[in-house]
């Protein structure tokens, strides 16, 4: 079990396969995706991709449809309720990074603007004492 469990972390907790699990939740029609189309979306090598659709269909969350010389890949039940647990975990990631990237000062430009006042001006310019004046005190 514990065994199992450190595989399914390795697996998910990496980068490229939920990229790999999110770009087949986006579908390709009706057949689904074809591994090329997967590998470039994922910006994966070809071979890194097949590996890791085979480990999702051990794991049940693939199946491959091959019509002709073309492999066409689905997500299960499965792997849509996967890939959708995945999608809220990312859109949450996302608000976190955007609240963490604002400054205090951003956050206090978005607050209603205060009214300062101002020192009144003076019309007449005032003039120094004299040197004599204050030679007297």
């Amino acid at each position: 079990m514990a065994d199992n469990r450190s595989e399914m972390e390795e697996l998910f907790l990496r980068k490229k396969p939920v990229k790999l699990l999110m770009s087949l939740k986006t579908g390709g029609g009706v057949g689904g995706k074809y591994v090329s189309v997967l590998s470039k979306e994922t910006d994966c090598t070809y071979s890194h991709t097949v590996k890791l659709l085979e480990e999702f269909r051990n794991l049940g969350i693939v199946s491959f449809d091959k019509q002709g010389r073309v492999k066409y890949i689905k997500l299960t039940s499965d792997g849509e309720d996967l890939a959708s647990n995945f999608e809220i975990v990312l859109r949450k990631f996302t608000k976190l990074k955007s609240r963490i990237k604002q400054t205090p000062k951003q956050v206090e430009m978005k607050k209603e603007p205060q009214v300062t006042k101002t020192a009144p001006k003076f019309t007449t310019p005032i003039k120094p004492p004299a040197p004599q004046d204050l030679k007297k005190k």
